[in-house]
């Protein structure tokens, strides 16, 4: 990443600094669903196991969907603050901004990553996995982060307005929710199998699950890899054209 780009990362970092509020609350809604999954609604589905060992790979997720929306909203408020142009004329193109806001959401997102499986073990995840896998999945997770970083930052690109980027990013929210990240996909309506099994998060999360607890996790790291790599191209394409389309 070029030097201007870790700059323009730690300048986003700064501004999420002091808005604690969104901070707080990008942090702690993650852990706050987790935990009302596994103490409300874990003692009524049956998934064959400990029901927050099932659900920690889709908090995860979960987490990373609430971060990368903080992205969408600050890409959104520099095009519309008058900041690009100041970065324009110091001879800053629109993938060093972008890729600042990139790396800084992946920062939050490791953080608040962390925290997530800190109060997981403090509440009964037992993960089995070797270094080898343990890497294998913190690599799997920072890929598809990094994936949904660059899809939010397009969008904020595409929305008018931070109010309605933070709209935009509603779709990453909501797809941890028909997947496999909280209740096994069999037990959903029929009609909603094939979206379920086939949508891009339900490999990260079945790879997650299965490199996590030592389990065999089939082909279900390479489709999510792919998945991942199809996301972030299509993104980094979609948002050097759209910059460029916003900044003529």
């Amino acid at each position: 990443m070029p030097v201007s780009a870790f700059a323009l990362a730690g300048r986003s970092l700064r501004i999420s600094s002091r808005r604690p509020d969104a901070l707080i609350a990008a942090l702690m809604l993650p852990v706050m669903l987790m935990l009302i999954f596994v103490y409300f609604f874990g003692g009524a589905i049956d998934t064959g196991t400990a029901y927050v060992t099932y659900v920690v790979p889709g908090a995860m997720l979960l987490c990373a969907g609430f971060g990368a929306a903080s992205t969408a909203v600050s890409v959104s408020e520099d095009m519309t603050n008058g900041v690009i142009d100041r970065f324009r004329s110091l001879d800053i193109g629109g993938i060093p901004i972008l890729a600042g806001h990139v790396a800084a959401s992946v920062v939050r997102n490791l953080i608040s990553t962390t925290l997530v499986l800190a109060v997981a073990l403090a509440i009964g995840f037992r993960p089995q996995a070797g270094p080898a896998a343990f890497l294998a999945a913190a690599g799997l997770l920072l890929t598809y982060i990094t994936a949904i970083s660059w899809l939010a930052a397009a969008l904020g690109l595409l929305a008018k307005s931070p109010e309605a980027a933070g709209g935009f990013t509603f779709l990453m929210m909501f797809l941890p929710y028909p997947s496999s990240a909280f209740v096994p996909i069999e037990t959903m309506p029929d009609w909603l199998h094939g979206f379920a099994d086939h949508q891009p998060l339900t490999p990260v999360i079945e790879s997650l699950r299965a490199l996590l607890l030592d389990q065999p996790a089939g082909d279900a790291p390479w489709i999510a890899l792919t998945w991942c790599a199809a996301i972030t191209a299509a993104a980094v394409t979609l948002a050097g054209i759209l910059f460029r389309t916003r900044t003529r």
